[in-house]
């Protein structure tokens, strides 16, 4: 489970960091991402700083084997997440690249943090 997490830590630090350093280049390139409206540095950034807060809670839990704050650090993703099950139920459910790449890029990582975060052993408070 660790190295599910660190892996699961380091891909959303580095989305963070992505999103944060190279907001346009994150919008034009990554798939869906246009459609849900025009460029917005400000909004891109905001996102890519709660990309980088959950994964270096989800990294922090897992180094210091501390479940609450691992599983602290998964919370944001899985309401992302959520969020783009709904936006793909409003989108009529197609099964297109924009559907896999957000079941590659964003349910698998944020579903699999959760359940590895909630089965860390170690402090539980």
């Amino acid at each position: 489970m660790r190295l599910l997490l660190f892996a699961i830590s380091t891909l959303f630090l580095g989305t963070g960091l992505y999103m944060f350093v190279l907001p346009q280049i994150f919008y034009q390139a990554t798939p869906g991402v246009a459609m849900m409206g025009p460029f917005n540095t400000h909004f891109i950034r905001d996102a890519g700083l709660a990309f980088a807060t959950s994964g270096g809670a989800l990294l922090w839990g897992t180094l210091k084997q501390n479940r609450p704050v691992a599983v602290f650090g998964a919370i944001w993703p899985c309401l992302h997440a959520a969020f783009h099950i709904w936006i793909w139920f409003a989108r009529g459910l197609p099964l297109d690249l924009v559907a896999g790449v957000n079941l590659v890029g964003i349910q698998a990582p944020a579903w699999l943090a959760l359940y590895a975060a909630s089965h860390l052993v170690g402090e539980e408070t």
